[in-house]
């Protein structure tokens, strides 16, 4: 990501226009609930004059959120005052003493109440290390608030404060949310007080890659929001959580129509377990995953481009044990078709340990049934099981660089096991197929079309099956295996 380019952590509240969800849920008698039918008012041509009585009702449920946590003096960041470098530092900026010791760093962002006994939902970052939290009410009412659990990957936190009868937001069906419904953002953009913007749901699906973990399933909007919005509601014109907000995409820290939004599904399960044990388990297959490309679909003989493809299956996995291979392309999970590595790892993460998962495999053109029991996933097995994203290859002149075998001393030097066998990437032409298709120096050639290599001879005779189709690598890189294809010149 270029220098100038940075994701900020800002939320507000967001009411997506959402006239086909279904009824309200029953109003409890010691609930006070803000959600309810839109009556958002619409002239003859069947467009809104105002949702003011949307905002009336939501508004109430949405809470600022202060935290403050004490940083050593040698943690200080020394570029605080730079305006280009606040913008890295999005909703929490350190209060800087010249003269050594300790200093507070405070955060603001906002917050939902979605219990009318005092729980709130916010973001992991809002709150993350605080040593002290306040929230303030609509009504200017201040509350200390205890962390009940918080939760880096998902960027969700769950606090508690001492309160009842108290206005909520019941929780939608983000699944139902389409491209293009109409959006209200609510919040407290950088700390200048309530405010309510408007735009509509962009984009669904999206990962940007920066939360912890990677589980991300962001709705995109353009609803302006800003720095302070942190953990902010996503809700639809009937009062609906559909969301909670996290980042924003900006290229000078501020709205440029690019937010993300973790939707409401998402949350209701993270919330369920941090509310229940302070903390979230997850589940866990043991592959990594990729994209399959149409490059990679026509040299497996798919006729069509889809399902996720398996760079490589941890030994001893839930995936080893199912009898998983490199190679293999997942297109289903418990019968529901998967074309997206973020997807199916998302459906895994969100299923229990020991939970039993039926997937569909695509293996040498022919199409199977494979059963594993998911594993629960630690912070080491997630780092090994990031998708892939597609550079490389090599192979002598045709591909543009050098190889040589691997001895275990290269392995060594590389950090692999001494025992890593395939063919050494010694240099890369910068104007060849290998480079443009993204392969380094340092990386080593384990396959090619789906054959192993470990010497020279290999990857020539490798190389000769692809015909007019590129060929297909299996690369290691730095412990990591992904598929690559590239077209010998």
């Amino acid at each position: 990501m270029k220098r100038f380019l940075t994701v900020v952590a800002a939320v507000a509240m967001i009411a997506c226009n959402r006239n086909r969800l279904g009824p309200q849920p029953t109003e409890a008698s010691h609930e006070t609930r803000v959600s309810g039918q839109a009556d958002a008012r619409m002239p003859a041509s069947g467009a809104p004059q105002s949702y003011a009585d949307v905002v009336d009702r939501v508004s109430p449920a949405v809470v600022t959120i202060r935290s403050a946590r004490r940083v050593r003096a040698a943690q200080q960041f020394p570029f605080s005052d730079d305006p280009f470098f606040r913008r890295f530092f999005g909703d929490r900026l350190p209060n800087s003493p010249r003269g050594g010791g300790s200093n507070i760093e405070r955060g603001l962002g906002s917050g939902v109440i979605v219990n009318a006994n005092g729980d709130i939902l916010t973001n992991h970052h809002v709150v993350d290390g605080a040593e002290q939290i306040t929230v303030e009410m609509p009504n200017r009412k201040t509350y200390s608030a205890k962390l009940v659990g918080s939760d880096a990957p998902s960027d969700l936190a769950v606090l508690k404060i001492e309160a009842s009868s108290l206005p909520i937001l019941s929780l939608g069906n983000s699944d139902q949310v389409r491209v293009g419904d109409v959006c209200l953002a609510i919040g407290n953009p950088l700390g200048i007080g309530e405010t309510v913007t408007a735009g509509i749901v962009s984009a669904k699906s999206r990962a940007t890659g920066l939360s912890d973990g990677s589980f991300e399933d962001f709705l995109q909007t353009d609803a302006p929001i800003n720095q302070g919005n942190s953990g902010g509601a996503l809700v639809n014109t009937n009062g609906e959580l559909i969301g909670i907000n996290s980042q924003i995409l900006s290229t000078t820290g501020g709205n440029i129509g690019i937010g993300f939004a973790i939707p409401s599904n998402m949350a209701k399960t993270v919330m369920a377990q941090l509310s229940k044990g302070g903390k979230v388990h997850r589940g866990q297959l043991g592959v990594a995953i990729q994209p399959v490309t149409s490059d990679i679909a026509a040299n497996l003989g798919l006729k069509e481009v889809r399902g996720v493809l398996v760079s490589g299956v941890t030994p001893g996995s839930p995936a080893d044990r199912a009898g998983l291979k490199t190679g293999d392309v997942i297109t289903a999970i418990n019968e529901q078709p998967t074309n997206d590595s973020n997807e199916l790892r998302n459906r895994v993460a969100s299923t229990p340990p020991g939970t039993e998962v039926a997937l569909k495999v695509i293996r040498n053109g022919k199409e199977q049934s494979v059963k594993a029991v998911l594993g629960e996933l630690t912070p080491e097995a997630a780092r090994n099981q990031q998708s892939g994203s597609g550079p490389g290859d090599g192979g002598g002149g045709q591909l543009g660089l050098s190889v040589q075998p691997m001895t275990p001393d290269d392995a060594a030097q590389l950090g692999l096991p001494r025992n890593t066998s395939g063919l050494l990437i010694d240099s890369v032409d910068p104007s060849g197929p290998a480079a443009e298709a993204g392969i380094q120096s340092g990386d080593v050639i384990v396959e090619v079309n789906r054959q192993t290599v470990r010497s020279a001879a290999d990857l020539q005779s490798g190389l000769k099956k692809s015909g007019a189709q590129p060929a297909l690598l299996l690369i290691n890189r730095g412990g990591h295996t992904i598929f690559v294809t590239v077209r010998p010149r």
